[in-house]
């Protein structure tokens, strides 16, 4: 039988369209072999393992308007613009808790992509125990900008976005030949071009600005070989059927819902055509 990846975009709160679909995958039963998660991909992707069904969607409701949680206070006082301790550890651990014993407990491999600062490529992190490696996942999520390279193993990391958005390769690198892919773009979307001044400014002339001067190009280029592997029937594509409005770091409760009801509704019309694909029907 063939094997299964589950490959999660990334996106800041557009995350919150992939959470409604797993949701729906959850409700219905719908399983991986091995899930990969990039940035809000993997933060919000590993209650699909603990089988925390609502769990992403309420405690971003609740939190994000918090500004001691997130926003322009924690990025003065951390040089993080998401709280380290808040977010990362009392929110987990305490204030909406996190089910790690059943995320380990589910057996399914999960990975978290981190981009290594110094070289300005991607590694695959193995998610084993979230609380254990709330760094790992935290680094995934780490937006250059407005966040401090996350130190692991004495090495610094940034956002797993930076080099591999949609790491549909390395899922297949597990033996995963089979791969369904939760996008936070419509169809239509195209990336533009970051600030050169910006991008000099703070990297200076190193391999992670590099990377992120061409991060468009190389978008644009990982789309057009999952349109081509999607027409194959090689990745079933679930992707926003109407663009997503949304802040990067939203607060209104509102959108938050509307955003998630999206991936809900694009989950369920998918639903068939997931089912078909598992077991090898066209």
């Amino acid at each position: 039988m063939m094997r299964v990846g589950l490959v999660l975009e990334g996106g800041a709160m557009r995350g919150m369209y992939t959470a409604g679909v797993l949701d729906v995958f959850l409700e219905h039963g719908i399983r991986a072999d091995c899930v990969v998660g990039v940035s809000a991909g993997a933060l919000f992707g590993v209650n699909f393992l603990s089988g925390q069904k609502g769990r992403v969607i309420r405690y971003n409701k609740r939190f994000n308007s918090d500004k001691n949680y997130m926003g322009l206070r924690p990025l003065l006082r951390e040089g993080n613009i998401v709280s380290t301790k808040y977010a990362y550890e009392d929110v987990p651990r305490r204030l909406d808790p996190f089910d790690d014993a059943a995320y380990k407990k589910s057996g399914i491999p999960f990975y978290a992509v981190v981009t290594n600062v110094e070289t300005g490529m991607p590694e695959y992190i193995k998610i084993d125990s979230v609380f254990a490696q709330m760094d790992a996942l935290r680094a995934s999520g780490s937006m250059p900008f407005v966040s401090r390279p996350v130190i692991i193993d004495g090495k610094p990391y940034l956002d797993g976005g930076i080099s591999d958005s949609i790491p549909f390769r390395f899922a297949e690198s597990l033996g995963c030949e089979k791969r369904i892919v939760i996008l936070t773009r419509d169809m239509e979307y195209r990336k533009k071009p970051m600030s050169p001044a910006l991008i000099r400014l703070w990297f200076g002339k190193s391999p992670m600005a590099e990377k992120l001067l061409h991060r468009h190009a190389l978008y644009h280029h990982t789309i057009e070989e999952l349109k081509e592997l999607e027409a194959a029937g090689k990745a079933l594509v679930i992707r926003p059927s109407s663009p997503i409005q949304i802040g990067r770091m939203e607060k209104n409760s509102d959108i938050l819902q509307s955003v998630y009801d999206l991936g809900v509704k694009d989950g369920l019309a998918s639903l068939t055509a997931v089912q078909k694909y598992l077991c090898g029907e066209k």
